[in-house]
């Protein structure tokens, strides 16, 4: 069964964490007036343990209770938990979202080699690639994509924990594609992650942030 959120995500710490907010340094990213205007269907795909899954749901939640976009999610696992095949479809749109799995999709990240190759037959011809650098061999892909390479799993480890690629992703997708406003997604960011790993994760996300823009 889908996990659907037509905008109607509960908006919890969110005073809270109001404050906190401006951590993030937004001036390096896309200007919050850039925005996803039209239905984007996304997938986000990678293995167990990348953190594939959350970094969705932080991005839903970005765009659904910060931004004021609808949302829904829907999400697959492998048989192992851990290391097994995972992947995640994410629509947004600004208008109410009928049906909530992606037909062709628009954005396409692929953290592994596996996800890579079983998806890319999905993504449109005119949609936007995104791998993980050191962990996908790409072919030879039509000059209609547009395709970025991000080291996600090298940013993570200069910080110490490899676990936070994910967010740095989600850095480098919001500093170069205009899905969600920067202070969105740092707001979504931290009400996702436990408190003691909310400056860790702040860090990546800003790591993201400047890879994508220098890129």
């Amino acid at each position: 069964m889908p996990l659907t959120s037509q905008n109607t995500m509960e908006p919890a710490n969110i005073a809270v964490k109001e404050a906190t907010i401006r951590v993030c340094d937004a001036s390096v990213a896309t200007s919050t007036a850039m925005r996803a205007n039209a239905h984007t269907e996304i997938r986000f795909a990678g293995f167990g343990g990348q953190g594939v899954i959350l970094a969705t749901q932080i991005l839903g939640k970005a765009a659904s209770i910060y931004d004021g976009l609808h949302a829904t999610m829907t999400q697959t696992y492998g048989p192992e938990a851990r290391g097994g095949a995972c992947s995640a479809q994410l629509i947004l749109s600004p208008e109410s979202i009928l049906y909530p799995y992606t037909t062709k999709t628009d954005l396409l990240v692929a953290m592994s080699q596996e996800a890579y190759t079983r998806f890319l037959p999905n993504l449109k011809p005119s949609g936007i690639l995104v791998v993980e650098e050191d962990l996908v061999r790409m072919d030879a892909l039509p000059e209609t994509l547009t395709v970025y390479r991000v080291p996600a799993t090298r940013l993570a480890e200069e910080l110490g924990n490899r676990v936070v690629q994910n967010v740095v992703m989600l850095g480098f997708l919001c500093a170069r594609i205009p899905l969600v406003s920067p202070d969105s997604l740092c707001a979504a960011l931290l009400a996702s992650v436990p408190a003691n790993l909310a400056e860790l994760n702040q860090k990546a996300l800003q790591l993201g942030l400047q890879f994508g823009t220098a890129s």
